[in-house]
């Protein structure tokens, strides 16, 4: 078992047993007496679904690779946005950055792949 598994155990079942305080002791102190035990059973099993959803869902989403950076980026195909010549912008994976042409003038709404980087710029070239 990992920790973020045991914490979300431990987490849910403190909320689990609030949840029956507040409605056995917290709910006849302010005059309300008849809250079905039915419904505190109801209540908790779906508290309990959602920690168990939740927990899938994000540990889904801690896991997963980023889909961009610039390790990443080499083969990557994309458009340019403003004129490379030799520099300007190029849109890859829905964002822009900051390229240099590896050959000529490129111009707008052409097609390039990225050969490489230099420093935070990258290297590309008109695409295959």
């Amino acid at each position: 078992m990992t920790i973020r598994l045991i914490l979300a155990i431990v987490s849910t079942l403190l909320e689990e047993a609030a949840l029956a305080v507040v409605v056995l002791w917290g709910l006849p102190q302010l005059g309300i007496h008849n809250f079905p035990l039915a419904g505190l059973i109801a209540l908790m099993v779906a508290w309990g679904a959602y920690a168990v959803i939740s927990y899938r869902i994000g540990s889904r989403a801690l896991g997963k690779k980023p889909e961009v950076g610039l390790p990443d980026m080499v083969g990557s195909k994309g458009k340019v946005v403003s004129p490379l010549d030799p520099e300007g912008l190029v849109k890859i994976k829905g964002e822009l950055w900051i390229a240099k042409s590896a050959g000529g003038r490129i111009d707008t709404g052409d097609e390039v792949t990225v050969a490489g980087q230099d420093g935070l710029k990258l290297i590309v070239r008109k695409g295959d």
